[in-house]
């Protein structure tokens, strides 16, 4: 088994309070990780629960081992976009009482310097989350034209300094093939202006990067569209994000489903054909970390709690 690198889970008990956990109640947890999330929902669980946990993350599947001998427990080796096919699979489809979602990635990964997404400890320029397939960064580094690099960095990362760190990149790796964390780490701080005195130059860049690789954030719209078809009427979905374009993309997505379908303003509409289209209702308001889990967690700061419940289908 790899090595274990430590894990606390952000807003642990307020995400599974959020879940509103029957007893005898099926779940899924789309982003197992080190398992903090499922190992909570198991202990809620009546004997008659189940839990299904989803990772793409070898490691995480790995993990999960400690939970093998649960007979409530099941998890599948697979990104969390394919939860449509993975809820047919397992004949849950309408049958769900609750999806959680922590998005973006877990500490042991970035601590974990082999897996090559972190700029603080040099490893080998991997950044999969599932490295069993895919291509790696460094093999997209050194091919990606400037026009391509510049696009991801200014999309994922909203990096102003693109272009530059783009054609740094570009110059490198004429040099010699950019393969670690460090190399590439030390290109963009040469060339990035530092005025962020907190922040290293490579942060919004190595983000950027990720969330490519990684397909991340059609990964969250797809399976955010699933959710609408694998809950049942009264499941809740609940949505951990970590920065901004995670967080819009829930915040939109519940949003537009919580809302009915648009009609010509002045028109005369019952209160049942103004419900029409409605799919979701929000619970609550988005929630932060307490002070006292930033000061435990620092890597929680960032972390917004978003709850939302399915409605009847039409």
């Amino acid at each position: 088994m790899a090595t274990e690198f430590s894990h606390i889970s952000v807003l642990l008990q307020e995400s599974v309070d959020a879940l509103d956990i029957k007893p005898d109640g099926t779940y899924i947890d789309c982003t197992f990780g080190r398992g903090g999330h499922s190992g909570l929902i198991l202990k809620t669980l009546g004997d008659n629960g189940r839990l299904i946990a989803i990772d793409r993350d070898p490691t995480a599947i790995e993990s999960a081992l400690r939970f093998a001998d649960d007979p409530r427990f099941s998890i599948v080796h697979n990104g969390f976009a394919e939860l449509a096919n993975i809820a047919i699979d397992l004949d849950v489809t309408d049958k769900v009482d609750g999806i959680l979602l922590d998005l973006g990635i877990s500490s042991p990964q970035i601590d974990d310097a082999s897996r090559g997404f972190s700029f603080m400890r040099d490893g080998p320029l991997d950044m999969r989350m599932d490295t069993s397939k895919g291509q790696t960064a460094a093999q997209w580094i050194n091919s990606a034209d400037v026009e391509d690099i510049t696009w991801v960095l200014r999309t994922f990362g909203e990096e102003k300094h693109a272009w530059r760190i783009a054609n740094g990149i570009i110059d490198a790796r004429a040099e010699s093939e950019i393969t670690t964390t460090g190399q590439l780490a030390k290109i963009i701080a040469t060339v990035a202006p530092q005025k962020e005195i907190k922040k290293h130059p490579a942060t919004r860049s190595f983000q950027a990067i990720r969330m490519y690789i990684n397909s991340e954030l059609e990964q969250i719209e797809n399976v955010l569209n699933a959710a609408l078809d694998v809950l049942h009427e009264g499941g809740r979905l609940v949505v951990i994000s970590f920065h901004s374009l995670e967080d819009r993309l829930v915040k939109q997505f519940m949003k537009k489903h919580s809302q009915g379908k648009k009609l010509p303003r002045g028109l005369p509409v019952t209160e049942v054909e103004a419900q029409k289209g409605k799919k979701l209702a929000l619970v609550g308001k988005r929630l932060k970390p307490s002070k006292t889990e930033i000061d435990e967690n620092v890597r929680s700061r960032s972390s917004v709690l978003r709850v939302a419940e399915r409605l009847a289908k039409d």
